[in-house]
């Protein structure tokens, strides 16, 4: 990655709550429900799945990704205790 210039930042294994896919996951989650139809079968829902993955704007991940320091300092602040986000 340094030799992409992407920069890295220590993560501890366990940070479910400051991890960026568990905010996308939402994302996906909440469109899913949003639908008119919801999915009935295990299939159907691996569909609908696929489907809005692909809809998901680039923007929304980016945003996300991008929150993740201040995430982190928040949790370093409040001392592993809850933060507002």
């Amino acid at each position: 990655m340094e030799s992409e210039t992407i920069s890295q930042m220590a993560w501890p294994a366990r940070s479910l709550d400051l991890n960026p896919i568990e905010h996308v996951w939402d994302m996906l989650v909440r469109r899913i429900a949003d639908r008119s139809v919801p999915p009935g079968t295990l299939h159907e829902l691996q569909q609908a799945l696929l489907q809005e993955w692909a809809l998901l704007p680039q923007q929304a991940i980016n945003d996300t990704i991008a929150i993740v320091p201040h995430r982190c300092q928040a949790c370093i602040s409040a001392r592993g205790y809850h933060t507002r986000y």
